[in-house]
């Protein structure tokens, strides 16, 4: 399994080695087995760049995923891998935590579950398909909040291995 994580952004002090942790828990919940996943933290200026060049839409956004691999048509082709990449807005994790009275550390590790659910084949182009992702996405997000404290994301003192 390849895990990158590169934090491309200045705005927050990020610990990547907690965030790896909770991103192999998020993998092995999903029975994942097998993954080449990049995951960059980036600024909003970078982020709209990114949205405007590739999707063609305006402005910057929480997060884009780019799948490097077969396409994932079902749900089903989880256990079989992943390979992608993952742009994640810490910009606009702060001002989502503020609308939705959160913490950006939270809406950090949800960008990246709401990612990796794209990479597995989920969609939200449709009314049903986005509630279907939105609940499966709670459910994870619980599930790690219950395993880690989120807040640790934004310490920089070394958390042990």
């Amino acid at each position: 399994m390849t895990l990158v994580i590169l934090n491309r952004q200045r705005t927050k002090k990020i610990a990547t080695r907690q965030l790896r942790r909770i991103v192999r828990e998020l993998l092995a919940a999903l029975t994942i087995d097998s993954a080449e996943l990049g995951i960059n933290l980036v600024a909003a200026r970078e982020m709209t760049l990114l949205n405007e060049t590739f999707l063609r839409h305006g402005g910057s956004t929480d997060v884009i995923t780019f799948n490097h691999g077969p396409l994932a048509n079902s749900q089903s082709s989880a256990g079989a891998g992943l390979h992608g990449e993952l742009f994640v807005c810490v910009d606009e994790a702060i001002v989502q935590a503020k609308r939705f009275r959160g913490t950006w550390e939270a809406e950090v590790v949800r960008y990246i579950v709401h990612g990796v659910l794209h990479l597995i084949g989920h969609d939200d182009v449709s009314a049903g398909e986005r509630q279907r992702m939105k609940r499966e996405e709670n459910r994870l997000v619980r599930r790690l909040g219950g395993k880690f404290s989120f807040a640790e994301l934004s310490r920089t003192a070394k958390i042990r291995a």
